[in-house]
């Protein structure tokens, strides 16, 4: 059950994140959410982010913009390991209160709280139609930078705050979506490092059911980018976005009071 779901989302996602402007980590950190702890939920889904963009990036780094790479990328590394380390930070935190209900006793970790307001927070901008319309002025593309590495180290959720930033830097199409790529490449290994030297990476099972799940994912991302680039065209996603806010909207609540993770 628990693979079939992570082979389907990732597939499915990164199918989408080829035309749409929400992202892989969007759709997949809720559903290893539903099976893995806050924190290394988090992990696992930056691990396949990586792998996924590497993939992405190997097709596109002859378009990549590198002025925009590191006037938004090198603040946004930083801000990566910070959030990262924070996350951290949160995931050894004992449960912040308890409830009873069926014979259980449920409550949330401080992991668990953070990550679960901020997808609550998040997925209610996705909501919005004016947060889609955001178009930040060149000259705050550092800023851009810190925003969007510390939310990508901290939650993983990146790809918005990237987009606010990028779409009035002037680049075309297919620049922009390889510039998008590398800088996303530059967070994942910046918090990724920052992972491994705290529980959230450690705390994985690489050789059993949490790396399995990990390698389903990638590969089926691979998948479903393969797939996107020689059979859709162009989505109106609208409806998709507002069901993966809703999604996040549920798990982000479950997770708030110690339901999940």
């Amino acid at each position: 059950m628990d693979i079939a779901l992570i082979a389907i989302v990732a597939a499915l996602a990164s199918a989408l994140t080829l035309y749409s402007g929400f992202g892989l980590g969007t759709l997949l950190l809720p559903a290893f959410a539903l099976f893995l702890d806050a924190p290394i939920a988090v992990a696992a889904t930056a691990v396949v982010h990586l792998l996924n963009n590497l993939f992405k990036g190997a097709l596109l780094w002859t378009r990549v913009d590198w002025r925009t790479v590191l006037a938004f990328g090198m603040p946004a590394i930083p801000a990566a390991v910070l959030g990262a380390w924070v996350l951290s930070l949160l995931g050894n935190t004992p449960r912040l209160f308890e409830w009873d209900a069926f014979s259980q006793t449920f409550g949330p970790a401080g992991a668990g709280l953070i990550i679960g307001l901020l997808m609550i927070v998040f997925a209610s901008l996705e909501l919005q139609p004016w947060f889609h319309r955001l178009k930040a002025p060149p000259r705050l593309m550092p800023v851009g930078g810190l925003i969007t590495g510390f939310f990508g180290g901290l939650t993983g959720q990146q790809g918005a705050f990237r987009s606010i930033f990028l779409l009035r830097s002037g680049l075309p199409p297919e620049r922009f979506i390889a510039t998008g790529v590398m800088i996303a490449v530059l967070v994942d290994l910046s918090r990724l490092t920052t992972y491994a030297a705290s529980f959230s990476v450690a705390g994985l099972d690489w050789s059993g059911r949490e790396g399995l799940m990990m390698l389903v994912g990638a590969l089926s991302a691979f998948a479903g980018a393969f797939v996107a680039t020689r059979y859709l065209h162009k989505l109106t996603i609208g409806v998709i976005r507002y069901g993966v806010a809703v999604l996040m909207l549920a798990i982000g609540a479950a997770l708030s009071v110690g339901l999940l993770g």
